[in-house]
Parts: C-alpha cells; sequence; structure tokens
C-alpha cells in the first residue's frame, strides 16, 4: 500500500469521524462554535440568486439558530437587476416577509459583470415561474444597508457570502470602524483543488479576485466553504424523491428549478447529480459542529493569466503565511440535508 493511499484514508477518516484538526491552532475557536449556534445569529446574506443561492436564503431563513435580518444582492449569476428581482421573487415564494432587502454593486471592482446563463439560465435563476414580489426593495444600497444593520446591531452580526465579494470589500473598505462588530465571514467560494469556472478558478473569487483578496486580507473572522465541500453535497434522485415527497407548493416549485440546474449541470460538467455550493455557507454557522475546518492561509491569484481567481489554500503550512481562514474540509452530508428538506418543509 502506497503512502498515498495511506494519508488519503486518514483523511477520510478524519472526515468521517469529525475530528478537529489542528484544535490546539483552533482551540478558541471551537468553544464559541459549539455554544454560539445555539443562539440567534444576526446575519446578513449576501447573494446572486441563482439556484442554490435561492436556497442558501431559505435555510437561512428557516434555521432558528440564525436570526436573518437582510438579504443584500451582487452581480454575479446574472445582473444585478435580474438578481435582485430574483432575491425578491424567492422570498415570495417562501413566505418570508420579515426582512429587509438592498441592491448591491452591480459590477466587480475593476472588471465588467459577466453572468453564468450557461448554468443559471437567462433570469439567472431558469426553470419555473416565480411569484410576484411583495417586499419593497431598500432605497439604500446594499454597503449602506450593512452599515446601518451593523452599527446598531447589540450583538456582532455574521455576514454570510454566497456570490462574488464585491459588496464585502467596499464594506470593509469604506467602514473600517465596523471592522470590530463583524463576529464573522462565512463564505461559499474558491476550493482547495481545482476550480469549477476555469481550471483553477471557482466562480464567485474568480469574478471579482481583487474584492476577495480584499476580504481575506481584513483580519475578520473568515469561514471558507469551497468546491471541495460542495462536491460532495449532491443533489441526488433521492433528494429529488425526498422534495416530491414533501408536496408543498414550496417544494413543487423547488423541484423545477434544481431539475433545470442538474440539467446545465450535466451539459456543461457532465455531472447528473449537481452540487448545492451555496447553502453550505450557512450551514456553517447555523451548525459548524457538523463540520470540519482547518485553520490555514488562503490567498488569492489576481494577475495570474492562467489561474487568475485561484485560490491558493496553504493546508500544509508551507508558505509560512499566517493563517487568515477556517477551510473547510469535511461535512456530514446526511445531517445536512435533513435540515436543508426540514427548512423546505417549514416554509413551505
Amino acid at each position: 500500500m502506497g503512502w498515498s493511499i495511506i494519508c488519503y484514508g486518514i483523511d477520510k477518516f478524519l472526515v468521517k469521524h469529525q475530528f478537529k484538526i489542528r484544535q490546539s491552532a483552533f482551540s478558541w475557536g471551537w468553544l464559541s462554535m459549539s455554544t454560539q449556534h445555539k443562539l440567534s445569529v444576526p446575519t446578513i446574506l449576501d447573494c446572486d440568486p441563482g439556484h442554490d443561492d435561492a436556497l442558501a436564503i431559505m435555510l437561512a431563513a428557516a434555521s432558528a439558530e440564525l436570526n436573518l435580518i437582510a438579504v443584500t444582492t451582487v452581480a454575479g449569476n446574472g445582473g444585478i437587476e435580474r438578481v435582485t428581482d430574483n432575491a425578491l421573487r424567492v422570498c415570495a415564494l417562501a413566505g418570508i416577509d420579515n426582512i429587509r432587502i438592498a441592491q448591491g454593486a452591480r459590477n466587480p471592482l475593476l472588471s465588467p459583470a459577466t453572468g453564468a446563463k450557461s448554468i443559471h439560465g437567462e433570469s439567472a435563476l431558469d426553470g419555473a415561474e416565480l411569484p410576484t414580489p411583495r417586499l419593497a426593495l431598500e432605497r439604500i444600497g446594499a454597503v449602506d444597508l450593512m452599515a446601518d444593520i451593523v452599527s446598531s446591531a447589540k450583538d456582532p452580526v455574521t455576514l454570510i457570502a454566497t456570490g462574488p465579494l464585491t459588496n464585502i470589500a467596499l464594506f470593509i473598505k469604506m467602514h473600517p470602524q465596523l471592522l470590530i462588530k463583524i463576529n464573522r465571514i462565512s463564505l461559499m467560494g474558491g476550493s482547495t483543488n481545482r476550480g469549477n469556472w476555469t481550471p483553477l478558478a471557482e466562480f464567485n473569487i474568480w469574478a471579482d479576485p481583487e474584492a476577495a483578496d480584499i476580504v481575506f486580507q481584513s483580519s475578520i473572522n473568515i469561514f471558507m466553504t469551497g468546491l471541495n465541500i460542495s462536491h460532495q453535497v449532491l443533489i441526488t434522485k433521492e433528494i429529488f424523491s425526498r422534495l416530491r415527497g414533501l408536496d408543498t407548493h414550496l417544494s413543487r416549485t423547488i423541484n423545477p428549478l434544481l431539475q433545470f440546474f442538474a440539467h446545465t449541470y450535466d451539459t456543461v460538467f457532465g455531472m447528473p447529480d449537481p452540487p448545492l455550493h451555496d447553502p453550505i455557507a450557512v450551514f456553517a454557522v447555523s451548525h459548524p459542529e457538523l463540520m470540519t475546518f482547518i485553520e490555514c492561509n488562503v490567498s488569492v491569484e489576481k494577475n495570474g493569466t492562467l489561474t487568475r481567481g485561484a485560490t491558493v489554500v496553504d493546508i500544509h503550512g508551507v508558505t509560512g503565511k499566517a493563517s487568515n481562514a477556517k477551510v473547510a474540509i469535511g461535512i456530514d452530508v446526511d445531517a445536512f440535508w435533513y435540515h436543508m428538506i426540514q427548512a423546505i418543509k417549514e416554509l413551505g
């Protein structure tokens, strides 16, 4: 048996049994994570709906562990008007009517927005008709809304980011005095291995690597869930069957949305069971005890001709750079799907 096979087996064992890797270097975080999630965490979800973003909104709204105060939008899977309209319609679909919604950045910091039509379709949320929005859009923009909520909050606020990090970077640069009131940023982006938009870059980071670089260098408590995790959380035939079994108005709408998502993933990537990326960043806040993280340095490649947008995750500490993120390497997939399905049932 080769050494690489032995190492792979050990790694799978650690993940399966949820061992806390590098616990001594991360001990301050495990106590807070094991207790804090039982409280209602003040939360802002920054997103670009997007099929998986839609389910992230639902999971965040239904999670008793979170107090979802606001949803902010950023250009990513579609243009800013489309994704903002999608966020409003998703909230109407799921009966989410007690939050604030604000529109954010139209373009990345240094480049135009591109969208992801090949995956999410023309509307960025193709596959089903969604109801007319019921919530009114905030008159102020996303970054100003973040600042308003964070400055007035009694407890530190958690930011969950499931799109390009443009709004988060702008908040960091425009309101440095408020960063002390940010509990953490839980983001879906990057990967410990390969990419999905280019061979080495995941879409959210690729879409605005300059913003991602600002976030990772901010000294804020960052939890990163990347493709290495989301490709473990697949929308299988069994999951579709469980959704059909709910037989609610919400599940009957989600099913064709995810069928569209599955079709495009199969067409583009040859994956008939697509990964459900974005809700995992929510799950990392609501149930961190059901995930495994390692503390390490994450750098963002901004200039590479072939590697722009890649996350360089120094899992083994070979660069000697200080750790700046907690990177997910394991998840209890069955537990995730239990909570995701339960959220859809409760909102149903």
